[in-house]
């Protein structure tokens, strides 16, 4: 099914121009939607940074800022969290699905305007930031109908926190994931800690301290995608998912099944090396992890072992340290624990009271592109244990943890 049908579109102008005099279109109320009784197609606000297309018994959730890579700011966390609560409570709606306009899934939180708001002293607008995504994806998490993410493109950091937790993840030959927080002075989080430590071996490990990209197959035999498809096919897998009339996951799952391939990493995937991961990642700091890695390279003359030893040392060292001991916890937490925490980290990641890397690594690396950050310890020994136990420690009494509904929505293990 392509985004909007020409036809489709030509026949709601009249609506759209009728509801032209509200400024932000985003805000419009759940009820203000095109029923096209032709071809069962529902079109919400083309201008919005969520669109929404349905067709049956079914709802599609679009990102839709193409020219940042779909980046997740408050806005459309918001929205999201609106449209799958209304979706969810919707007894004619069977099952949600989402995907990103343009060559993105989702690329993650929008960092640069986290970096202005800094910044500019707007701390309260950032912690309304994390609570915001942080919330939705407890509710993906927990949802009670079948969530289908389409991941076709840039999935990294955030963008994977707002589709991982779902039912249904298609991985195309254009799907690039990665949690590459380390290397903007940050850690991984919006679930990350979550599902990386349950990922095999201590591959999660690797990817949350390395930000080492997966293709769509790598994703596929670590578990991260379940199912693979061309990229040619999604427009007929949407257009068969939206003839479905069914709540069953089952149903859905044929029908993802129907279009997809099975397939296998290359050789010199790092999934292929997960006797090595092991080796080197299972350590129990990233002083010891890079002195094995080095001594493989030294041992073996293995480029990978080589270019995995300049990833860590190009990260934020205290962000290193951190993002180890957030991972070796998520393997002992629940879900709603994980999120818990990392919003507690991701304030005091913000804060500047511990230390200025984000900002640094988001300048550095995104804003002026310089990419050469200074970082703050600016090396592993000057990590004190003192400054990571501080991401982790309870929020001041003044600060209120992250609320989420455990009570009615039971977190999985």
């Amino acid at each position: 099914m392509q985004s909007f049908k020409i036809s489709a579109i030509r026949r709601c102008g009249n609506r759209l121009r009728a509801l032209s005099r509200y400024r932000n279109l985003s805000s419009l109320p759940e009820n203000v939607i095109n029923d096209d009784p032709e071809n069962q197609i529902f079109v919400f606000s083309f201008f919005a940074q969520v669109l929404v297309e349905g067709k049956a018994s079914s709802r599609m959730a679009i990102l839709n800022r193409p020219s940042v890579l779909n980046a997740v700011n408050t806005n459309i966390a918001g929205r999201l969290n609106k449209l799958y609560k209304s979706w969810e409570n919707d007894p004619d709606i069977g099952f949600v699905s989402m995907k990103g306009s343009g060559r993105a899934f989702c690329a993650g939180g929008d960092i640069v305007t986290l970096y202005h708001l800094i910044n500019q002293g707007k701390l309260e607008d950032c912690k309304d930031f994390f609570r915001t995504i942080y919330s939705f994806i407890y509710l993906l998490g927990t949802y009670l109908k079948p969530h289908v993410a389409l991941l076709n493109g840039i999935t990294m950091g955030g963008g994977a926190g707002v589709s991982i937790p779902g039912t249904f993840r298609v991985a195309t030959g254009r799907t690039v994931f990665a949690t590459p927080e380390t290397q903007i002075g940050f850690h991984p989080d919006a679930g990350a800690s979550f599902y990386l430590s349950h990922l095999p071996g201590h591959l999660g490990e690797y990817l949350g301290l390395t930000g080492g990209k997966l293709n769509g197959e790598e994703m596929i035999a670590c578990g991260l995608a379940t199912h693979y498809s061309l990229s040619e096919r999604l427009p007929l897998i949407a257009d068969e998912l939206g003839k479905l009339v069914t709540d069953d996951p089952s149903v859905v799952e044929a029908c993802l099944e129907k279009y997809s391939d099975i397939v296998c990493p290359v050789k010199t995937s790092v999934i292929h090396r997960i006797e090595i991961v092991d080796k080197c990642f299972s350590l129990d700091t990233v002083e010891e992890i890079i002195d094995s890695l080095e001594g493989e390279a030294s041992r073996t003359n293995d480029p990978w072992c080589t270019s995995t030893v300049r990833l860590l040392k190009e990260a934020s060292p205290l962000s290193l340290k951190v993002s180890l001991k957030s991972i070796r916890e998520g393997r002992y937490q629940t879900f709603d624990q994980c999120l818990v925490r990392e919003y507690r980290m991701s304030l005091q990641g913000i804060s500047g009271q511990i230390s200025s890397d984000f900002c640094e690594g988001v300048r550095a690396r995104v804003v002026e592109k310089d990419l050469a950050p200074k970082w703050n310890p600016p090396s592993l020994e000057q990590v004190s244990d003192d400054m990571v136990d501080r991401y982790f420690a309870p929020l001041s009494e003044s600060e209120t943890d992250l609320e989420l509904p455990t009570k009615v929505r039971e977190a999985f293990n």
